[in-house]
């Protein structure tokens, strides 16, 4: 997605009205299966994305929840923000695993929040990077949590 330009267009449209929904439209044109939930992201900066979705009946699982693998969509649409926002335009990212711990039902719509405890130095070296999320209903209990491991490498010249 660097070609997208995703946070110089973030920052172009959050502080117009509908600009979020307008940037959450947009990314889930760019990468179709993240319209799957409904995303609409809330905050991006780098090393910090917030983006939520409602609880629909495309979402539910067998006893109505959130179903648990939507969660993950909704996880790896934060961390994807998330990268997007903070990898600098010289260096390029790609999700390598997701490790997931699910706490409780999810009986309402979520809310992911992916942050970086500290924006790491991106170098001449690929690495790692490890992206954690946290998911919370809506009283804010959360309910999933998941890591998911980037791997980051300088582009090609």
């Amino acid at each position: 997605m660097a070609s997208f330009s995703t946070y110089p267009l973030w920052r172009g449209l959050v502080g117009k009205p509908g600009g979020n929904r307008l940037f959450s439209a947009a990314m889930c044109l760019r990468v179709p299966y993240f319209g799957t939930v409904l995303p609409t992201v809330r905050e991006l900066r780098p090393g910090h994305c917030s983006v939520t979705a409602p609880k629909w009946w495309g979402v539910h699982n067998h006893i109505g929840t959130f179903h648990a693998i939507a969660a993950c969509n909704l996880a790896e649409i934060a961390m994807g923000m998330l990268a997007e926002a903070t990898v600098p335009a010289s260096h390029r990212w790609l999700p390598k695993g997701m490790e997931v711990r699910y706490l409780a039902k999810a009986e309402s719509g979520l809310r992911a929040v992916a942050e970086l405890p500290e924006i790491p130095s991106f170098g001449e070296e690929g690495a790692d990077l490890p992206v954690p999320v946290r998911i919370l209903d809506a009283r804010g209990t959360t309910v999933v949590t998941a890591t998911i491991t980037v791997w980051v490498t300088p582009r090609k010249r």
